[in-house]
């Protein structure tokens, strides 16, 4: 299915191509197309971006305009969100306290120490940001929810990989090369696997202008809370001239207390779906 975005050599590149394996697959994945960029489509952009035939896609906007989903605009070419499509992202939005708790415990760690921060969770061999919060610095590197980055280059990556076996990593890894991304990316696996003893030894990760030149970032786990591996993941980035390895670490107890405050909220909603069943 369609990805919102993937970053590629440090680039944001967009996946135009609605794939499904199912009639409403597709239907939802040209939903993503086009809910990916602020604009109208008009069903010949939507061929332009897209690739589909003409009479495909005609027959896709008619199901959706249909459905409520989508709606034609006045001068009757372009296509825009309908009102049931809208109302379903409200209640998505107004309905979700535990991704609203988990947003406010991020807000308030960029308040704190004044960087960008987000939480990630680990998907196959990527990375994919659940939620992030920028920093009001001018200076900054842009990578909104629904990102994804390499695991083994990416800090939030590397702290998953220490939680696996040998066995574990080596089977991920054996299906995901380890591309150099800038000159200082871990291509070799055993240079990657002492990396790795290391975090696992330390409890934090630090990506240090692997996956992008000129930005710094230090990642810890979000406890289980069940002595479990997890898979949600906090971390701070910045650019180089702001945050150096040294000062970065100054910030892991800033870090440490906002991922036991989200695994805290991880806990009571997981008590409160124990209670509902």
């Amino acid at each position: 299915m369609i990805r919102p975005m993937k970053i590629v050599k440090g680039l944001p590149v967009e996946a135009a191509e609605p794939a499904g394996d199912t009639p409403t697959m597709r239907l939802f994945a040209l939903l993503e197309v086009m809910a990916a960029k602020d604009q109208r489509y008009s069903l010949q952009g939507l061929v332009e971006e897209t690739g589909l035939p003409k009479p495909t896609l005609h027959r896709m906007l008619q199901q959706l305009e249909g459905a409520g989903l989508l709606q034609r605009e006045g001068d009757g070419r372009h296509y825009g969100i309908g009102t049931r499509l809208r109302r379903l992202a409200e209640n998505l939005l107004l309905n979700d306290s535990l991704h609203g708790a988990r947003h406010t415990v991020l807000r308030q760690l960029v308040e704190e120490i004044g960087e960008s921060c987000n939480l990630t969770a680990l998907s196959g061999s990527e990375v994919v940001y659940l939620d992030r919060v920028e920093t009001a610095a001018p200076l900054r590197f842009y990578l909104h929810s629904g990102s994804r980055v390499p695991v083994h280059c990416s800090a939030s990556g590397k702290i998953f990989l220490s939680q696996m076996s040998p066995a574990q990593r080596r089977r991920l890894l054996s299906n995901a090369p380890l591309e150099p991304y800038t000159p200082k990316t871990l291509t070799d696996t055993d240079a990657l696997e002492k990396e790795v003893q290391r975090i696992r030894k330390d409890g934090y990760a630090i990506d240090h202008e692997e996956f992008l030149p000129g930005l710094l970032c230090i990642a810890t786990l979000v406890p289980s809370g069940d002595d479990a591996p997890s898979n949600l993941c906090i971390a701070v980035q910045a650019p180089v001239m702001r945050l150096d390895a040294a000062k970065a670490k100054t910030l892991l107890p800033a870090l440490q207390r906002a991922a036991k405050a989200l695994s805290r909220i991880d806990a009571g909603a997981a008590f409160s779906d124990r209670a509902q069943a």
